[in-house]
């Protein structure tokens, strides 16, 4: 069996285990989620309701530990506060909406860095013995943050390492792009890079997808269906 198919079967059996988990879901401004949903709930508070209301699983923590404006080089950094001292057993990471800013100000990262960055964010998470779970950034308006351009090739460059190291992936990307008929998401965006409280309900459902979170009897997930049919429109 390949790491990532066993990735997927461990965190299976985990959800009908009795011992409880510890999910770390960090990143950037996009997972801290502040500001932008205008009150209504980011992804990681959808994930909690699922988790530790709909699956029942009220021992499990989820601790969002993302920070507006980072990049992966400060979450290694700053991996020990981020990830390691909570002592998780699944850990996403969702990152390069800033890593890919090219505006003469940041500093300027080539793709490459960024995925062997990624790369080593793996490897450290796998090493505290956690299961890592990838997920590429959204789909943003290029034509009004030029800046964040070079953001489909850093979205390519999560898709690469999670296919080199067998990590478990959702492609929000993709999603986003798909549900803006590959054109700008805007029903999903309260700027033009960061998600409003539907384009949560997008990363929140495709996450629970990938990750198998489907609740018997569910009230959250018709919702957010419901909410991501309304913002297509949008």
């Amino acid at each position: 069996m390949d790491p990532m198919t066993a990735d997927a079967a461990e965190i299976s059996r985990a959800l009908t285990a009795a011992d409880p988990l510890t999910w770390v879901i960090t990143g950037d401004s996009i997972t801290h989620g502040l500001v932008h949903t205008q009150g209504g709930r980011s992804y990681p508070e959808h994930l909690h309701e699922i988790v530790r209301g709909e699956l029942g699983r009220v021992h499990d923590v989820v601790i969002n530990t993302a920070i507006s404006g980072w990049r992966i080089g400060q979450l290694l950094d700053d991996f020990d506060r981020r990830v390691a001292t909570w002592r998780p057993q699944i850990v996403t990471l969702m990152i390069g909406t800033n890593d890919c800013v090219d505006d003469g100000v940041a500093p300027f990262v080539e793709p490459t860095e960024f995925a062997a960055s990624v790369a080593t964010f793996v490897r450290r998470v796998r090493e505290i013995g956690a299961i890592p779970v990838l997920q590429t950034p959204p789909a943003v308006d290029v034509p009004n943050a030029p800046e964040r351009g070079r953001i489909a090739a850093f979205a390519q460059a999560v898709r690469d390492i999670a296919a080199a190291h067998d990590v478990i992936l959702v492609d929000q990307f993709a999603r986003f792009a798909e549900i803006g008929g590959e054109r700008v998401p805007w029903g999903l965006l309260n700027d033009p890079f960061h998600p409003n409280a539907t384009g949560h309900a997008a990363l929140a459902l495709e996450l629970a997808t990938v990750l198998g979170l489907d609740p018997q009897a569910s009230r959250t997930l018709p919702k957010l269906r419901a909410d991501v049919a309304a913002g297509r429109l949008g």
